[in-house]
């Protein structure tokens, strides 16, 4: 059983060269990177499962679109809202008591969604999982951040890593699979085995929690970060439906969360026990590292978005054959990130995230160039070249964030570091929608200006326009392409070496679980 930090290391016996002996993935540390994985893929898998969804939904409940949207934008806004909780209870209950009434909570949200009868009651139970899934993630990665100690956090990291990417690229084609041939009520109801068998493995696997029971919650951050982060989400997810940028409807809650967010950021500066420990951006790899995240999850979530809409838009094919066709690059992440982890451990991220963001740079440039015609090989031999970009870029700046970090900032960095991906997927899906949007709009003369127009041509239709279409996809990657460039100018900053520990950390992260 591992020797927690808050215990400390007097009296452990420790030799002076044992925080070097403890370096290898052990089968202890296996264990626990398996129970986390089930809870992160099973939160992830959803999201991408139901949007496949969307349109069956609409029908089965007799509603518009925009009604059952919300079944999308409501789960979103939940793990905005509940995020920024999640250092707090980590810290005051402990992370695995955290980790399973997590789990529990997204399990009973998703199995009353599969029960739905409404498209209001499906919308309240989305609600209600998300409020579960929107911890499970920085739970997960706080629990394996401390397992792993400082040592081996860049392969541990490359372990969380495979469904981050994966899920967004696999969901479609397990959505559309069982949307044809199920019932879109068991996009819900697959979670119930995967949780209770998660469940049952937290508590048999996980280290029992030392919980502090001094940490004050600051209220005031609560009711100014939580609801900032919701509108400001909000508004995002409205943009594509509501025409851009310059609706009221969009606007306004916009720039309400960001007066609600930049009050938090001068609030938490002058608190004692801040929601979030603002104080870590003292650290030049943290702060570094966070805007590199930050651009980096916006330009290739947003591609996540770009890339299923190309082949269903323009090229007509299914969801399940978009899905298919995103292969290769959950094929080429998977190859890349073991390597990316294990170089981690050895060297500062600046070595490696750079290299990441050159190979994702060349890749998206490639795209640029996208025709209505390409050919499906080269397509998927970019979306490899993609993968690897993405393996040895994305996990190398979470795990170069907190190499530095021990006791309990471990977990408020991991919750800024969850907000961070939250928010810029976000904003990435919504700012590159509106801008394709756009493109086609001007490609096409203003007459096919909706993305789920474009989609629902008819193949004749398609094939009179898919020239103009596919120059407006081939436009809006050169958007990606330049918050790429900026990343990687960023990741310039990044340390080449990994940084020094006190002695006693080293030290405590030795002890094996």
């Amino acid at each position: 059983m591992a020797v927690t930090e808050t215990q400390g290391t007097a009296g452990v016996g420790l030799e002076p060269k044992a925080p070097e002996l403890d370096t290898a993935i052990d089968k202890a540390l296996l264990m626990v990177a398996g129970v986390v994985i089930l809870g992160v893929v099973m939160s992830i898998l959803d999201t991408t499962v139901v949007n496949v969804a969307i349109n069956t939904l609409a029908t089965s409940f007799h509603t518009t679109l925009p009604t059952i949207q919300w079944v999308a934008t409501g789960y979103t806004l939940a793990l905005a809202t509940v995020i920024p909780l999640s250092g707090w209870i980590s810290d005051r209950f402990g992370t695995k008591r955290l980790y399973m009434t997590s789990i529990a909570l997204f399990v009973v949200g998703s199995s009353l969604s599969g029960l739905a009868w409404s498209s209001g009651t499906i919308i309240f139970f989305r609600v209600l999982q998300g409020l579960g899934g929107g911890m499970i993630m920085p739970a997960g990665m706080t629990i394996m951040t401390r397992a792993a100690g400082p040592q081996r956090i860049g392969r541990v990291m490359a372990i969380m890593g495979v469904p981050m990417l994966l899920a967004p690229i696999f969901g479609p084609i397990l959505g559309g699979y069982l949307v044809t041939d199920a019932s879109w009520r068991w996009i819900f109801f697959i979670n119930l085995p995967i949780g209770v068998v998660a469940l049952i493995c937290a508590l048999r696997v996980l280290p029992k929690d030392v919980a502090s029971h001094e940490q004050k919650l600051d209220l005031v951050d609560l009711f100014l970060l939580s609801p900032g982060l919701a509108l400001f989400i909000y508004g995002l997810a409205e943009s594509n439906s509501s025409g851009g940028f310059s609706s009221g409807k969009v606007l306004i809650p916009i720039v309400l969360g960001i007066a609600l967010m930049a009050t938090f950021v001068w609030h938490a500066l002058r608190a004692s026990d801040p929601l979030i420990d603002l104080r870590l951006f003292r650290s030049r790899v943290f702060s570094t590292s966070s805007l590199t995240l930050v651009l980096f999850v916006i330009a290739v979530f947003g591609s996540f978005l770009l890339l299923p809409l190309y082949f269903q838009a323009v090229r007509g094919e299914s969801a399940l054959q978009s899905g298919l066709l995103l292969a290769p690059q959950g094929l080429g992440s998977m190859i890349a990130m073991p390597i990316a982890g294990i170089l981690s451990d050895k060297t500062g991220s600046g070595r490696i995230v750079p290299f990441g963001l050159l190979v994702v740079i060349a890749s998206v440039l490639w795209l640029t160039q996208i025709g209505a015609h390409t050919s499906y090989m080269l397509i998927c031999v970019d979306l490899f070249v993609f993968g690897i970009g993405m393996g040895f870029g994305m996990m190398p700046v979470f795990s170069g964030a907190l190499q530095s970090l021990t006791g309990a900032a471990v977990a408020r960095a991991n919750t800024a570091l969850n907000i961070f991906q939250q928010a810029g997927a976000s904003i990435g899906t919504a700012v590159l929608s509106v801008l394709l949007a756009h493109e086609i709009s001007v490609e096409l003369g203003g007459g096919h200006g909706s993305i789920g127009s474009a989609a629902k041509l008819s193949a004749a239709a398609r094939a009179h326009i898919a020239g103009p279409m596919a120059a407006a996809w081939g436009k809006t990657f050169w958007y990606a392409l330049g918050l790429l460039v900026i990343a990687l100018l960023a990741s310039l900053l990044l340390p080449k070496s990994k940084p020094e520990l006190p002695e006693a950390a080293t030290a405590a992260a030795a002890i094996p679980l």
